[in-house]
């Protein structure tokens, strides 16, 4: 036998299973906060707790309200009653009694009418998608709030006291509306109006003020009537237009509401909306510091670990050195070996290509054309007399021979005949 966390292995006692299946029904949404329709029987009143059936054709259902619920009761129910509950299933161990706690009772004239028209309309949100849309995400610090409520309302004095005490000098906006009423639905439409516009960049800057980043429309409990222009389409449609995120905060539990499932986040009352939205100025204060302190404790700790690494690092260097220039002497070694072999072979071939130009120039040195019989024959000035028509006759010229010089006069000149 298995039943998740509550697993044995032989029979389970009665009442521990009893206990299980109670724990069951009041975690399952599906029995929590259902709005029935049924007729009223054996409407009976004990200790101040009214116990009554709630039937019909196929089925009937305990109904309880307790004397603690301080539920308004409608004066015209009775036995025989057509009524509309909203209530949550739970059940009665000792009697092992599955009954209905009644948060809301109506006479089918005047809620049932009403329910319908609620279902109705969220039949039409689910089937466009609004209610399966991402939400927007609350903002962490808001900058400006503004809040649409009633203005002589209890829940506006209680979220201005919660508001200073968490955030002090923080900018919030209250618009005045009325929250019930035949005038409620266009006065909350008017409203979240007026909410659209202030979050517009240009609006808020005529104004001198930051753009509303976060909208808390509400009110305090009341009657399902009161509260009916919640579930409305056009308050409905008024939230889903809005370009930042909406909490909606009515003052009740017993029931979840239109604005509820299209708002992009729910609070069970305006007080709660406030602190869901607001954060502690002092709590916030404390994060900061601990966030700091741990900051300067990571960075400690890097540099620590940066320091022991330095540390490391020096040690190592204290014993590579030796090493190391070992090991760059030797590859110098070789470098200016390499080297001078480059060197020694490049000058072994220059000296040759000097030999080589040596000889050439030795061969054609005048005095080794002297020394083979040839004469060179100068002028007075030392200029060395190559042709015919560089003399003169009478001139005197020196004759350099290999082994000396001699001087000789110019008597004739005759030229080659093919010169003629």
């Amino acid at each position: 036998m298995s039943s998740g966390p509550h697993t044995t292995t032989g029979p389970l006692p009665i009442g521990q299973f009893v206990k299980l299946v109670q724990s069951t029904v009041k975690q399952d949404p599906l029995f929590q906060h259902q709005a029935l329709r049924g007729e009223v029987s054996q409407w009976k009143i004990h200790n101040g707790n009214i116990y009554f059936k709630l039937r019909d054709n196929d089925g009937q259902l305990d109904c309880v309200i307790w004397r603690n619920s301080r539920l308004t009761v409608d004066p015209s129910i009775k036995e025989g009653t057509e009524a509309v509950v909203i209530g949550s299933l739970d059940l009665w161990p000792k009697r092992g009694n599955l009954q209905l706690v009644v948060q809301r009772i109506e006479p089918v004239r005047t809620l049932g009418a009403l329910e319908e028209a609620k279902r109705a309309l969220i039949e039409s949100l689910k089937q466009e998608g609004v209610l399966d849309r991402p939400r927007m995400a609350l903002p962490g610090m808001p900058k400006h709030v503004a809040i649409v409520t009633g203005t002589e309302s209890a829940a506006l004095s209680d979220m201005k006291r919660l508001i200073s005490n968490r955030w002090p000098g923080l900018r919030t906006t209250v618009i005045g509306v009325l929250v019930q009423g035949d005038r409620a639905v266009n006065e909350l439409v008017r409203g979240l109006a007026v909410t659209r516009a202030l979050s517009r960049t240009d609006v808020a800057d005529r104004l001198g003020l930051p753009p509303v980043d976060a909208v808390i429309v509400g009110r305090g409990g009341g009657s399902v009537e009161d509260l009916w222009a919640f579930n409305l389409e056009p308050v409905a449609r008024a939230i889903l237009a809005s370009p930042v995120p909406i909490i909606s905060a009515v003052g009740h539990e017993q029931d979840v509401l239109v604005s509820d499932l299209v708002a992009d986040a729910r609070a069970s009352t305006p007080s709660n909306a406030v602190e869901i939205l607001i954060p502690d100025r002092h709590s916030v204060m404390m994060m900061l510091d601990e966030v700091d302190m741990r900051m300067g404790e990571a960075v400690m700790r890097r540099f620590g670990e940066l320091r022991q690494r330095l540390m490391l690092l020096t040690t190592q260097l204290k014993h590579a050195p030796g090493k190391g220039v070992f090991r760059a002497k030797e590859q110098l070694t070789g470098l200016a070996n390499r080297m001078n072999r480059s060197a020694e072979l490049s000058i072994s071939m220059q000296q040759q290509r000097l030999a080589r130009i040596e000889a050439t120039l030795a061969a054609s040195h005048p005095h080794r054309v002297l020394e083979r019989g040839y004469t060179m024959v100068q002028n007075d000035d030392g200029d060395v007399l190559t042709t015919l028509a560089s003399l003169q006759q009478g001139q005197t010229v020196n004759l350099q021979f290999a082994d000396g010089r001699a001087a000789a006069d110019v008597h004739t000149i005759e030229p080659k005949e093919e010169d003629k």
